[in-house]
């Protein structure tokens, strides 16, 4: 069990800290094109929205029974409706012109509380990366790689207001880099407190509570604001790809 937490807390550090390659593209090359993050925000989405319902909920009811499954999976998803409303936050990447009318100190202002934002809401995701690697590491690098891939733009979102008020890459890259640290944090957290009491019953509450956070975040952040960065069916096709290749890693691995 303890090479399996390493392994656990390692994911959730590889995709929490993936928040630095935005900071990168977002200092390099100023920023991504729509396109780009509309399907892969899609493509995130439809992973974790798959593997929600096919395998998370469903393990979570083999082990726990149908009733209890489903209490966890939706307390999971009002622990996020809590998080989102006490401590909303945006991608920059959502509004068209994000600097029009922007004093720098409202751009600092901004991309901290941005950075606040974010880093509060990756401590549950670190806690979901880190319940499906303990349940099977080989799903756990699934839904890392997911976390990580609405993780960069997360990282944009930090690091271009800060850039822009400051003039800093330094700064704008480590501010970016502390979001993103919230996440292994988290995984930390589920690991101190939960691993000392870890058997198949809390496990199967972890995967329901853990699937019903995924959803959330999918259907409320990653869905719309991948649909909000293109006119056309981008994110629907990203959604659709990111289900058919979550399937098909299902299916090779049963």
């Amino acid at each position: 069990m303890d090479s399996t937490v390493g392994f656990a807390l390692l994911l959730s550090a590889l995709a929490g800290l993936s928040t630095t390659i935005g900071s990168l593209l977002s200092l390099l090359v100023r920023k991504p094109g729509p396109r780009f993050m509309a399907i892969s925000l899609g493509f995130s989405g439809g992973v974790m929205i798959l593997v929600s319902f096919v395998e998370l909920l469903q393990a979570s009811i083999e082990s726990i029974g149908f009733t209890p499954a489903h209490i966890a999976f939706f307390g999971g998803m009002v622990v996020m409706f809590i998080i989102d409303e006490l401590i909303p936050h945006e991608y920059i990447a959502e509004h068209q012109h994000p600097n029009a009318g922007m004093g720098q100190e409202r751009l600092l202002k901004t991309g901290l509380f941005v950075a606040l934002g974010i880093g509060i809401h990756n401590i549950p995701e670190g806690m979901v990366s880190f319940a499906a690697a303990l349940k099977d590491p080989s799903l756990g690098i699934a839904i890392a790689i997911a976390i990580a891939l609405h993780n960069i733009p997360e990282g944009i979102s930090v690091a271009m207001p800060i850039y822009a008020a400051t003039g800093s890459r330094r700064k704008a890259f480590l501010w970016s880099f502390l979001s993103g640290v919230a996440e292994p944090i988290g995984a930390l957290l589920a690991a101190i407190v939960l691993s000392p009491f870890l058997n198949q019953t809390v496990l199967g509450y972890m995967l329901a509570a853990v699937a019903g956070i995924m959803v959330f975040i999918s259907l409320d952040e990653l869905v719309p604001v991948s649909r909000s960065l293109s006119e056309e069916h981008i994110s629907i096709v990203g959604v659709v790809v990111g289900m058919i290749v979550m399937a098909i890693s299902l299916g090779i691995l049963r």
